[in-house]
Order: C-alpha cells, then sequence, then structure tokens
C-alpha cells in the first residue's frame, strides 16, 4: 500500500471537489437564512477586563456581578494579592493586545447560537458570553453552560506565543484564536452526545466522526480545518490518502479491533498518526476521528434523520446504513 504525497494533480482534484461542495452549499441557503433570522439576545461581558482593572473598593462590586469566579472562604486581600502577581500581570497585558477589539468574535458567537437554537429549541436564546484569564488552563478553554458561556482568552493567544513553548508543536495550533468557534462547539455537542459503551475501533472513530458531524453543523461557515483543529495541509493530507487510509484499516482487520492502542494511533491528539509506515511523518494525527467524520457525513446524506437521532444510533447501524466508499 502506498500513501500519496500532496502534488499538484492533487490541487486540482481538490479544487473540482470544492466547486461541487460549494453548489451543494448553495442549497442550504434557504436554511441559513431561516436560521439567520432566528432572535437571539446576547451579551458579552469582560471579567478579565473588569477584575485587572478594580481595585479594592470595587472588588465587592465585581464579586457580586461574577459570583461563579470567586471563593467565599478566600479574603479581599487574596485577590488583590493574586492581581499584583507578575504572570497574572502579564497574562492580563498579553490579553489587552491580543483582545482589545474582539473583531468578529461577536457576530460568530450569535451565529452560532442562532444554530444550537435551530437544532436544539429548547436551548435558551439568552446568551452571556464572559471573557477571563484562567491563567492558561487548557482544560477550560471554552465552555458552554447552559445561557452561560466562558472563554478563556489566555488560552488563545496564537501558536507561536511564548506563552505555549511548553506545549508538543502538534498541540500549538489550538492556541490560535480560530479555535475559539471549534472549542466552545464542542463543549456543547458533548454534553448532548450519550457516552460510548462499545469498545470496536469503528465505535471511537464515528463517535468522534458525530461529534465533528454536529461541530460542522453548527459551524457551517468555518473551516474543516478548524473544526478538526489542523492546519489546511492535514485537510488536504487526509482528502489525498483517504481510500488509503480505509483500506488501511480494512486490510488490518482494525474496524472491530478492541486494543485500546488503536485510540492513540488514529483517534487522539498525536503528532502524526501511527501506520507503522514511512509516510507517518507526513500524516496529521486523529486520522481516524477524521475518517468516522467521512462515515458519518455519508450516513446523514444518505438516511433522512436528525442530529438527535444521530447521536443515538449504534455505530455498527451507520456504518452499514452509509454505504461508505472513500473517494478516490
Amino acid at each position: 500500500m502506498t500513501f500519496s504525497k500532496f502534488t499538484n494533480l492533487s490541487s486540482v482534484v481538490l479544487l473540482v471537489s470544492c466547486v461541487f461542495w460549494s453548489s451543494c452549499g448553495d442549497k442550504q441557503s434557504e436554511l441559513e437564512k431561516e436560521i439567520s433570522a432566528i432572535p437571539i439576545e446576547m451579551t458579552i461581558a469582560r471579567f478579565d477586563e473588569e477584575f485587572n482593572k478594580a481595585d479594592i473598593s470595587e472588588l465587592n462590586q465585581v464579586k457580586k456581578k461574577y459570583p461563579y469566579f470567586f471563593n467565599e472562604n478566600l479574603p479581599d486581600e487574596f485577590w488583590i494579592e493574586k492581581k499584583k502577581d507578575t504572570l497574572f500581570v502579564e497574562l492580563n497585558e498579553e490579553v489587552e493586545k491580543k483582545f482589545a477589539d474582539l473583531g468578529d468574535l461577536p457576530k460568530q458567537l450569535e451565529d452560532f447560537f442562532k444554530h444550537v437554537k435551530y437544532y436544539y429549541p429548547q436551548e435558551s436564546s439568552k446568551k452571556k458570553v464572559i471573557t477571563l484569564i484562567s491563567e492558561v488552563d487548557v482544560t477550560a478553554k471554552a465552555i458552554y453552560a447552559d445561557s452561560l458561556a466562558l472563554i478563556a482568552l489566555d488560552t488563545y493567544l496564537g501558536e507561536k506565543h511564548r506563552f505555549y513553548g511548553g506545549f508538543p508543536e502538534y498541540l500549538r495550533g489550538t492556541f490560535e484564536s480560530t479555535q475559539i468557534l471549534p472549542d466552545l462547539a464542542e463543549s456543547f455537542v458533548l454534553q448532548k452526545m450519550p457516552g460510548n459503551k462499545d469498545r470496536t475501533f469503528l465505535a471511537g472513530i464515528i463517535q468522534h466522526g458525530k461529534a465533528l458531524y454536529a461541530k460542522k453543523l453548527l459551524l457551517p461557515s468555518i473551516d474543516d480545518a478548524y473544526i478538526m483543529g489542523y492546519t489546511p495541509e492535514q485537510i488536504k493530507w487526509c482528502q489525498v490518502n483517504e481510500q488509503y487510509m480505509w483500506r488501511y484499516f480494512i486490510d488490518n482487520n482494525l474496524l472491530y479491533d478492541t486494543d485500546p492502542k488503536l485510540v492513540s494511533r488514529f483517534i487522539t491528539p498525536a503528532p502524526f498518526s501511527k501506520y507503522y509506515l514511512d509516510i507517518d511523518s507526513d500524516s496529521p494525527g486523529k486520522t481516524g476521528a477524521w475518517l468516522g467524520w467521512q462515515i458519518v457525513k455519508t450516513y446523514m446524506q444518505n438516511n433522512n434523520v436528525t442530529l438527535q437521532d444521530l447521536f443515538n444510533t449504534e455505530a455498527k447501524e451507520i456504518f452499514e446504513k452509509s454505504k461508505y466508499k472513500p473517494k478516490k
């Protein structure tokens, strides 16, 4: 089996594909018009700025406004000293440089919330977005919590920022501001998806494929690369090598294998996928998750089901009814 490198011919193939998908996208224009008309009441509060600028006389007012950020057992002196901490001061300075103006983010957030409301009508139409500094807590970069959305701006300063020098290179792209919406969408989606009890490799890639499909549905204008946490080149690699990756999984009887090592080899973030071939160093991580996304997309194209139905359908049924065939 021979995997491919991205070539000029591949560029032509992908260009044709883009034209095809663009024409398909035109058919969704009426749906997007309907979604854009959904009323959303959204406010954005800059807790990071308010806390940083508050003196001791103003601190109680900030605490009352944002009680969920303060431990009641800690005295005011703790928070005043925290504001003086060298690292905290530097974090605030860097966030202010990058996000003094939030640019297009408010409009993008509003569009995201409208899509959430369309696919989940029971969700509140009133949303409060709060920006904060988490001291680079990568486990809580963007959180969807009912009517609240929390965004830790200090985790989106750009992959080359010195704050992230200690992180592996393959993870640094996730610190770009382009990941704010995909991270927030993922936080929402994972709350809606039932857990996966099936330990087969097929179930694993389809479970991740469900999440990726839902993220794209909620963020249709966001590039697939950002939905995956990839670079554009990594998405192209997957598109060019789709049939070879799939054949590898079939030839090695991996679909119904329950070896937990397959998760780290092909599903979770990694510097590259582990096919144990010379091409590995050219591959991105998570290629199994990307293939799961393609299976789910094919299933949704061939079956008239809702997003909620998708979440509650077993992986084996999705695979069989998708009639998935990798693009050549």
